[in-house]
């Protein structure tokens, strides 16, 4: 069971999550605006929030932006706005999961269960994993380049310890979708803002890069660089 909060100004839409959520034996708190939301984030706590963003008093995004700012609980948004440019933003801004209304309750369901499993991680995880100058301990999600500690979000450290298991092979995006999204489909582009913005914090790029790799229509390979 997981504590969720619901952020939704609409009464009936807000009921019926909170029922189903409810129903399926999660704690759910809910409230109807953004600075109540982050009240409740910062001075209650909860284990994940799902988001809309046709608020009162803020806009979503900026919702999203405020809650990043002080902590890292995973955040899932749930709005009719469908726009993709929109949507790669919010998963910049640190979105965890996206979606489009309407939905069935099953599929928030399934969605919750999926970022909170992705979130507390498996017993089985390994040690610190190493490749060149990276490390990566997945226990402790903490990850270094150099010696330089890496500030990333949550989504860019599974994307990255997962190629990390995976040194020197090339990785296509409908497994990375699978295993680091837990999502059976979707667009490769949700792959290619994260790891553009990867890229970017360990100092690369995909014209100029040192560690990962794209192979164009196959997927991603994660290696170290070679000698100087």
């Amino acid at each position: 069971m997981a504590t969720v909060l619901v952020v939704e100004d609409d009464p009936a839409v807000r009921a019926g999550l909170v029922r189903h959520l409810s129903a399926a034996g999660h704690a759910v708190r809910s409230v109807d605006a953004a600075l109540p939301a982050l009240r409740e984030v910062t001075k209650v706590g909860c284990d994940i929030v799902v988001l809309d963003l046709g608020l009162p008093d803020l806009d979503g995004v900026e919702a999203l932006r405020m809650i990043r700012g002080v902590s890292d609980v995973p955040v899932i948004v749930a709005s009719a706005r469908d726009d993709e440019p929109g949507i790669v933003r919010l998963l910049h801004i640190g979105a965890d999961d996206y979606l489009v209304k309407p939905f069935s309750p099953e599929h928030l369901t399934a969605r919750v269960t999926a970022v909170l499993r992705r979130v507390a991680g498996s017993p089985d995880e390994p040690d610190a994993l190493r490749v060149g100058g990276l490390r990566v301990d997945p226990r402790r999600r903490e990850a270094e380049l150099d010696g330089i500690r890496l500030d990333l979000t949550r989504r860019e450290f599974d994307l990255l310890a997962y190629l990390m298991t995976r040194p020197g092979q090339v990785v296509g995006k409908k497994e990375l979708l699978a295993t680091v999204w837990q999502q059976a489909y979707g667009g490769d582009q949700t792959i290619d803002v994260h790891l553009s913005w990867l890229r970017r914090k360990m100092g690369e790029t995909a014209a100029r890069p040192r560690y990962l790799h794209t192979v164009r229509g196959v997927g991603v390979k994660l290696q170290a660089p070679e000698p100087s």
